[in-house]
């Protein structure tokens, strides 16, 4: 059926065959594909077209006829509107099991590999699937009786579903912005609104340093003048005597990004300190960190285990940001680089490099293609190469600088199946690939994660010694 013939409204049965790559269903109608949010392998379900395009059409689930042994009641009353989470109405199993299959369908699309034959492990899964995350980030808005309201946007829209609880949130961080939310409300200050720009408060941001219990809360603002400021900072000390920090920055532009340039400090120290594996890092206001600490550690753990280290190794560790990755293996290793495009997480890893006494540990602001390929105009050739990269996954001309380089051991770490496959099609050429290990950071959400194991070909090694 053509885009023409189908049309939004219409009603149909179908089979789900799989799962896409944001937790939907996919079924196939008259040779058109069907997109359906909500729906699970091997149902049969009865479903309305959303939308229609000339490849494909959307769906929701109007029936479910035969529900899939995996189906569960999601547990959040807001799951639905929120679309923060992808995965609640998916068993935990299964949902691990989801992500192996996602990274397998990856392969599949973009490579021409045996999937067959590879070394795909089973999903690292947590064994509390919630209340993992350490940081929130609540948006503030006023409601129709003139009272700010916080919670998080639906899915792609700026439409506020309200919440007073997060399930995917360590408790601490949801009840301290209630708690915050409250004391605003009565002191009268004003939500921030979008449609003509005023109002005061745009966001509530909380950091819990799950290892420390240190707090950090942030406000959000269109303007540095923060009304009845002294009031209401001695109230959240007297309420919250676990905050450590508290800080203000300054977003006056009309921009879906949370974070503004300017950051201030109104009361206590300008950062937490936060430990992973006996690491110790200071986390300001926008400093990135990962939101899931015990799982972190698991992935670094796997980092660890796919490299073979002698102590005389000079290790490369692409997309650095706060330099957590190649700080966790200095002991390791001879020497440890890395470089990031953010001047302040560059900032952030040399302070966490001396604050935790690593020397051998030297960091650099710019792109990871650029100052790679500096490196090697001055002679340096590293051992081990590890790559953490956005969702776009590796620049090409890095892919071809590390290719160039032949380091005798890489390390993938990625958050995007789609980019990781297309990389390492191009890594296939010099590399074995040795397994794939996802891990699960993100419980409830159909992001997937994996650490891949790169080892330089046999032959490889000849042309570098000739």
């Amino acid at each position: 059926m053509s885009e023409a013939q189908m049309k939004v409204g219409q009603e149909f049965p179908l089979t789900i065959k799989k799962m896409g790559i944001n937790g939907e269903g996919i079924g196939y109608f008259k040779k058109t594909i069907i997109f359906v949010k909500g729906a699970l392998t091997d149902e049969e379900v009865v479903v309305q077209v959303t939308k229609t395009a000339p490849n494909y059409s959307e769906a929701v689930v109007r029936k479910i006829r035969k529900a899939s042994k995996n189906r569960v009641v999601a547990p959040c009353p807001v799951y639905e509107a929120c679309g923060g989470c992808q995965l609640q109405h998916v068993s935990y199993p299964a949902q691990l099991q989801f992500k192996k299959d996602i990274l397998i369908q990856a392969l599949k699309k973009h490579t021409n590999f045996n999937t067959d034959k590879m070394k795909i492990r089973e999903t690292i899964g947590m064994e509390n699937p919630f209340r993992y995350r350490n940081k929130s980030q609540f948006q503030a808005r006023m409601n129709q009786n003139g009272a700010i309201e916080t919670g998080l946007f639906s899915a792609d829209s700026h439409k506020l579903v309200p919440t007073n609880d997060c399930l995917v949130q360590d408790e601490r961080t949801v009840q301290i912005t209630n708690s915050v939310r409250d004391l605003l409300n009565q002191y009268g200050i004003s939500a921030y609104d979008e449609a003509s720009g005023q109002g005061f408060i745009r966001t509530i941001v909380v950091r819990v340093g799950v290892v420390t219990d240190e707090v950090q809360l942030v406000f959000i603002t269109t303007s540095e003048n923060f009304p009845k400021k002294e009031e209401i900072l001695t109230e959240i000390k007297a309420l919250h005597p676990e905050i450590v920090s508290i800080m203000q920055n300054i977003n006056r532009e009309a921009t879906s990004l949370i974070f503004g340039e300017k950051t201030i400090l109104l009361d206590g120290k300008t950062s937490i300190d936060e430990a992973i594996q006996e690491l110790h890092f200071d986390l300001s206001a926008r400093a990135f960190f990962q939101l899931n600490p015990k799982q972190t550690s698991r992935l670094y753990d796997e980092v660890a285990d796919a490299l073979t280290l002698t102590g005389t190794e000079k290790l490369v560790d692409a997309y650095c940001g706060v330099g957590t990755i190649g700080l966790s293996l200095a002991d390791k290793v001879s020497e440890v680089r890395g470089m990031d495009v953010i001047q302040e997480a560059i900032l952030d890893a040399q302070n966490n490099a001396a604050k935790n006494g690593i020397k051998n540990a030297h960091y650099v602001t710019g792109t990871a293609e650029d100052v790679f390929q500096k490196w090697r105009s001055e002679g340096y050739t590293p051992d081990v190469v590890i790559v953490d990269p956005p969702r776009t996954g590796l620049d090409a001309s890095l892919t071809q600088a590390i290719l160039s380089a032949r380091p005798k051991q890489v390390v993938y770490v990625s958050c995007n199946p789609s980019t990781l496959a297309k990389d390492l099609a191009l890594f296939e050429k010099r590399y074995r690939i040795r397994y794939l290990q996802p891990v699960d950071m993100f419980p409830m959400t159909s992001q997937v994660e994996c650490v891949v194991k790169l080892t330089l070909k046999s032959n490889q090694k000849q042309k570098i010694k000739s």
